[in-house]
C-alpha cells in the first residue's frame, strides 16, 4: 500500500509501465467515490511475470507474494493472485500469482464488495470506468458492509477489519449486511478466530481506535462473541462495557496528535478493570508499554473520582495512592495530562488534584540531606513531609467556598 496521489502518475513511470494490464484498486477506489479523503492506492498489475518485472527495473519486496516497488516512486505494484486456505488463522494460505490469473480472480480473494473495485491506472480516482464484478458500487451506495464470496471465512482477520470499517463508516450509514454477520458469527464459533495471533489483534483494534465511531468496532465484535474470545476480561459485566464505550470520546484535552487519542481511547476503555485485569489484557494483545501504563493511570485517576463520591470525600490517603500510583515523584510530566483527565469528569477534583501535586512534590529530598539525614531517615521523612503537604492542600481546599458544589470530593452533603 503506497501513498500516492494523481498528480504523481509521472511520464518516467509511464514509460516503465508501457506494455503492462495495471490496475488502481483498493481503498481510493473506494473512497473516491465516498467522498471520503484518501491517501493510499493499491496497484495491481495483469499477465505479468516476476522476470518481466524484474527486467523492467521493479524491485522485488513481497515475502508472501510477488509485490514490487517501482524503482523512482517507490510506489508498490502486486501481480494479481488467487488464494487457497492451508491452515488455521490469517497467514494459512498458499498463493498462486501467474500470468494467467485474471483481474475478476484477484479481486474475487478481496474482503468487501467495496473493496473488490477496479480502476484503469490512466483514470483519475472515483471518476471514470470503474470495474466492478461483484456488486461494490451498488453496496456502496446502499451503504452496506458485504463479504464477496465465501472465501470471506477462511480469513479471521477479517472479522476485525468489517468492524473496523464500520468503526470509520457508521457515520455515513453503514450496516453489515446479514449474510455477512451470519457467516461472521460461524467464524466465531469454529475457533478460527482464536488463531489470531495477538499483535494482529492489537494492529486492526489500534485503527480501529483512531477512528470516528471507535465504540462501532467493540460492540459488533461483541454482538459476534468474538470480543469475548480476544478481550474477555470486557464481556463479563456488560453494563460496565456499555459504560465503557460511551466515554471513548470524555479525553484530556491535552492530546496533541492521534497517537495519543488512540492511547488514552485504549485506556478509557478498560480504566474500569482490576490492576491484575489490565495487566493480563495487555500481555495478551502485546499492547505497548505506554498503553499499558495509560491504561494503569486512568484506572487511578478512577478510583479517586469514586473515593470522592464516598461519603465523607477523598481523604489524604486517597490522595497520596493516587500520587504514588501514577509515580508523580519521578514522571512529573504526567500531571497535566492526568489532571486533564481527572476534569473529564470531575472539574472540582481535578483542582484539588493539581494542588496536591505541587505540594507533594514540591518537598525536596534535598533539603532533607542539608538536614544532616541519611539512608532510611530521608525516605521517612520524605513521605512523612509529602503527607503533611497533601493533608495541608486538602485543609485549604476544602475550606473554599467554591469547592462546595455536588460531587466535588469535599465530603459535605448538598
Amino acid at each position: 500500500m503506497t501513498q500516492t496521489t494523481p498528480s504523481s502518475l509521472t511520464d518516467s513511470r509511464d514509460r516503465l509501465l508501457s506494455g503492462l494490464e495495471v490496475y488502481r484498486v483498493g481503498g481510493a477506489v473506494r473512497d473516491a467515490r465516498l467522498g471520503w479523503p484518501w491517501h493510499e492506492c493499491d496497484f495491481v498489475v495483469v499477465g505479468a511475470t516476476v522476470e518481466g518485472m524484474q527486467a523492467r527495473g521493479f524491485r522485488p519486496v513481497g515475502r508472501d507474494f510477488p509485490v514490487f516497488l517501482h524503482p523512482q516512486t517507490q510506489e508498490e505494484y502486486a501481480l494479481a493472485r488467487t488464494e487457497r486456505k492451508s491452515g488455521h488463522g490469517y497467514v494459512g494460505f498458499s498463493v498462486h500469482a501467474s500470468p494467467d490469473v485474471t483481474l475478476e480472480e484477484d479481486l474475487i480473494r478481496r474482503d468487501l464488495t467495496i473493496n473488490a473495485m477496479a480502476e484503469p491506472l490512466d483514470s483519475t480516482p472515483g471518476q471514470g470506468e470503474v470495474i466492478d464484478p461483484y456488486g461494490g458500487l451498488a453496496d456502496l451506495e446502499a451503504r452496506v458492509l458485504r463479504h464477496v464470496s465465501s472465501a470471506f471465512s477462511e480469513d479471521p482477520l477479517r472479522v476485525l477489519r468489517v468492524a473496523r470499517f464500520l468503526a470509520r463508516y457508521q457515520g455515513l450509514g453503514f450496516t453489515v449486511a446479514e449474510e455477512t454477520r451470519q457467516m461472521m458469527v460461524a467464524m466465531v464459533e469454529s475457533g478460527e478466530v482464536s488463531h489470531l495471533v495477538a499483535e494482529r489483534v492489537w494492529k486492526e483494534t489500534e485503527k480501529a481506535l483512531g477512528e470516528a465511531s471507535p465504540e462501532a468496532y467493540f460492540q459488533l465484535l461483541d454482538e459476534l462473541g468474538a470480543l469475548a474470545v480476544l478481550m474477555p476480561p470486557l464481556t463479563r459485566d456488560a453494563e460496565q462495557l456499555t459504560a465503557a464505550l460511551a466515554r471513548l470520546d470524555r479525553l484530556p484535552r491535552q492530546l496533541v496528535d492521534e497517537a495519543e487519542m488512540v492511547c488514552w481511547r485504549m485506556a478509557r476503555l478498560v480504566e474500569h478493570l482490576s490492576r491484575d485485569e489490565i495487566d493480563a489484557l495487555a500481555q495478551d494483545l502485546r499492547l505497548p508499554s505506554a498503553v499499558r501504563d495509560a491504561a494503569q493511570q486512568a484506572r487511578l485517576c478512577r478510583e479517586l473520582n469514586e473515593a470522592s463520591r464516598r461519603e465523607g470525600g477523598v481523604s489524604a490517603a486517597d490522595l497520596k495512592a493516587w500520587l504514588d500510583g501514577v509515580d508523580a515523584w519521578r514522571r512529573g510530566e504526567r500531571q497535566s495530562v492526568l489532571v486533564a483527565l481527572l476534569a473529564v469528569e470531575d472539574k472540582g477534583l481535578a483542582r484539588l488534584g493539581n494542588a496536591v501535586w505541587q505540594a507533594a512534590t514540591a518537598v525536596s529530598p534535598q533539603s532533607l540531606v542539608e538536614q544532616g539525614l541519611k539512608g532510611a531517615e530521608i525516605g521517612r521523612a520524605l513521605s512523612e513531609q509529602r503527607q503533611q503537604a497533601i493533608e495541608q492542600a486538602l485543609s485549604e481546599w476544602q475550606a473554599m467556598p467554591e469547592v462546595h458544589a455536588p460531587h466535588c470530593g469535599c465530603g459535605h452533603s448538598h
